[in-house]
């Protein structure tokens, strides 16, 4: 029996212990998805379902993509792991524990799959947004980016720890000894890309440059105080729309060494991506580079989307109002090596190799077709796994880099 303060007893009452409940497998978003994305638990009874149905592309009967090698077995390299171990060197294997890991690399979709892909795009085409909405999505985007950011500000993406594993340049030109080098991030949201490479450079003369449209996304990145504590004036951070008709503050037409897009692309219309190319094309130096990464079509967060999202073909608005493009390889090539619509003019003149002829001039990015030279496009396939819900998930990345011919002569501006 406790007391209070004047000595006096006080009734207490045991309040019922409550019991941790375990974490709900589907969230009712994807309960449409169960049979895609659950993995048969041994200890439950076998499902009636037919023998070796589609898991998520990952049949109970799965075919791997890779039978164990003679030479090195899972046996001898539980952990997968080269050395130094690599990303993209995981493969799920013959006899492997798909739960081993969180994480496999190069699973290919299986037919059931590709068909579910296809039943899925044609119940949301079907089910498309009211033409009302699809203009209030689509006449101020940065509008909803604005309210995203709003809501969730440096605390929704992750940072992307992962940038000089994919793009080794990043750890080049952050090195003291490099030199005088200007780097270019288009649509770069709260700074997850941003504030690692200030992080991590030596470079006293790099100059990088983080822009997006949502000005509510800048202003989270300007009162960071990685930001605002600077000892040189490495990053800025400014309101820029990649599809707009001007340049980014403080940068001129020629004067950027590397482009990064991650994850930007899809964010535009389609309506939209020829005037972002020319004005990337525009940005970089003769040489200059863009670093590309993106949504593929087929990926989990495209197979997810129920009636009501589908704005037009590949292309969604979230919940949340923001909207999403999920791009197939060829679209892509074509998109950024200048085949996407008809040539205009000499300047877009094609050789044999597939690059444009060097020796002419391109007179003006707004009334010509870049034209960039394709140094590597892939599809980046995962299959995610969440060994306590049980879960497996494909995801479909697309990843590039293209470079701006050497020999063009810069527009005049």
């Amino acid at each position: 029996m406790a007391t209070d303060t004047d000595g006096e007893a006080i009734a207490t009452t045991s309040l019922p212990v409550r019991v941790k409940q375990p974490k709900q497998q589907l969230s009712k978003g994807m309960e449409h998805m169960r049979k895609y994305v659950a993995v048969p638990d041994p200890a439950l009874p076998e499902p009636t379902a037919t023998t070796g149905e589609d898991a998520y592309g990952v049949p109970a009967a799965y075919e791997p993509v890779r039978k164990r090698t003679a030479t090195i077995s899972s046996d001898d390299n539980p952990q997968k792991r080269s050395d130094p171990f690599q990303f993209g060197t995981r493969y799920l294997e013959e006899g492997d524990d798909i739960f081993a890991h969180n994480a496999w690399d190069h699973v290919e979709v299986d037919p059931q799959y590709v068909d579910f892909i296809e039943q899925q795009t044609t119940f949301q085409r079907e089910n498309q947004v009211p033409d009302f909405d699809k203009n209030r999505f689509n006449s101020q985007p940065e509008k909803w980016w604005d309210k995203f950011y709003s809501n969730n500000q440096a605390n929704f993406f992750k940072d992307r720890k992962w940038l000089v594993q994919e793009f080794p340049v990043l750890g080049d030109v952050t090195k003291a000894d490099y030199g005088n080098v200007t780097v270019l991030e288009v649509g770069a949201g709260a700074g997850n890309t941003a504030f690692p490479i200030l992080a991590m450079n030596q470079n006293p003369q790099l100059r990088l440059h983080a822009c997006d449209y949502s000005k509510k996304a800048i202003d989270v990145i300007r009162v960071q105080e990685a930001y605002q504590n600077q000892n040189a004036a490495i990053l800025q951070a400014d309101v820029w729309d990649a599809a707009s008709a001007d340049l980014p503050p403080g940068l001129i037409a020629g004067s950027v060494d590397v482009v990064l897009m991650i994850f930007i692309f899809s964010a535009l219309s389609p309506s939209q991506w020829q005037a972002a190319v020319k004005n990337i094309f525009t940005l970089l130096k003769p040489g200059g580079e863009v670093f590309f990464r993106d949504y593929g079509r087929g990926d989990l967060a495209q197979v997810r989307f129920k009636k009501g999202r589908y704005l037009e073909e590949n292309f969604y608005v979230r919940g949340d109002g923001t909207r999403v493009y999920f791009f197939e390889l060829e679209e892509l090539r074509k998109i950024w090596s200048g085949q996407a619509e008809s040539a205009v003019g000499p300047a877009d003149r094609e050789v044999e190799d597939g690059r444009i002829d060097t020796t002419t001039e391109v007179k003006s990015a707004t009334t010509s077709t870049p034209v960039f030279e394709i140094l590597d496009l892939a599809v980046d396939r995962r299959m995610l796994v969440n060994r306590q819900r049980k879960l497996k998930m494909y995801r479909c990345w697309m990843q590039g880099l293209f470079r701006k011919p050497a020999g063009i002569k810069q527009p005049q501006t």
